[in-house]
């Protein structure tokens, strides 16, 4: 595979225009320890380069206000100098693109979300409220993947009867992502109601012993359960992207 020319004006990033052809999605933008000119910057190559849309994630609202400032002064200026040249970069650059932030889910979204093309339905649960900034981190980040998310929060397992309420819903998902922190029992139980792939996010929430998220980190990697994988500490976007993954194997095949 010839490797297209992403050597970039920015300075300070190379965006990946092959990232889409390659994966099935074009690239994020992961936002903490970027600017706000950094991430308005990279997302317009990225959309400027023939990305439809763009992810950034990890954008606290400070940040987000400061990249909205600047990609409306962007879209004023493309608007003005649309009259200056007729190629399609040209257009490209003149067409307007919404931008949206997403405060609980710490996301920004250049562009317009596509129409769910998936296999199926990707589930996310969550065990407790204060797990929501993750949760909607990966429902959120689905949804931009093109998936149909059902979202079902508050249903840990100190009130299991709220899960089990909504039992037969999660197995007819084509995944589950299962959010918790404290002690991460959410994502063992649900493994052994679904049948499933079950994606665990353990996060970091919790008292003293919980360690950050390391102790639910732990008790989802020896689950008994079958069929559950477990990524990193509060990575609502990791496990969103391997549960899109999952969801359109039959439709890339295709």
């Amino acid at each position: 595979m010839e490797a297209a020319d992403n050597d970039s004006a920015l300075g300070y990033a190379r965006p990946d225009f092959d990232r889409a052809a390659r994966q099935g999605a074009g690239e994020v933008i992961y936002g903490e320890g970027k600017t706000a000119e950094q991430i308005a910057g990279i997302a317009a190559a990225l959309i400027e380069g023939g990305q439809p849309r763009v992810l950034a994630t990890r954008v606290d609202a400070e940040k987000a206000a400061a990249v909205r400032a600047r990609w409306a002064g962007a879209q004023r200026e493309r608007r003005a100098a649309s009259g200056a040249g007729t190629s399609l970069a040209a257009a490209v650059r003149a067409r307007a693109v919404p931008l949206a932030f997403r405060e609980t889910a710490r996301l920004l979204v250049f562009g317009e979300m596509p129409v769910p093309d998936g296999d199926g339905t990707v589930a996310v649960v969550a065990a407790g409220t204060s797990d929501l900034p993750v949760a909607e981190e990966a429902a959120l980040t689905a949804e931009f993947l093109g998936n149909e998310v059902v979202r079902r929060y508050d249903v840990g397992v100190a009130g299991i009867h709220r899960l089990l309420d909504c039992a037969d819903e999660l197995a007819r998902a084509r995944v589950v992502v299962a959010v918790a922190g404290m002690e991460g029992a959410l994502a063992s139980v649900v493994g052994g109601l679904v049948p499933c792939p079950v994606i665990a996010v353990p996060t970091s929430v919790g008292y003293g012993a919980s360690f950050g998220g390391v102790t639910a980190l732990l008790a989802m990697l020896n689950s008994c359960a079958s069929g559950v994988s477990v990524v990193n500490i509060d990575n609502g976007f990791g496990a969103a992207f391997q549960a899109s993954a999952i969801n359109h194997l039959n439709s890339r095949r295709a």
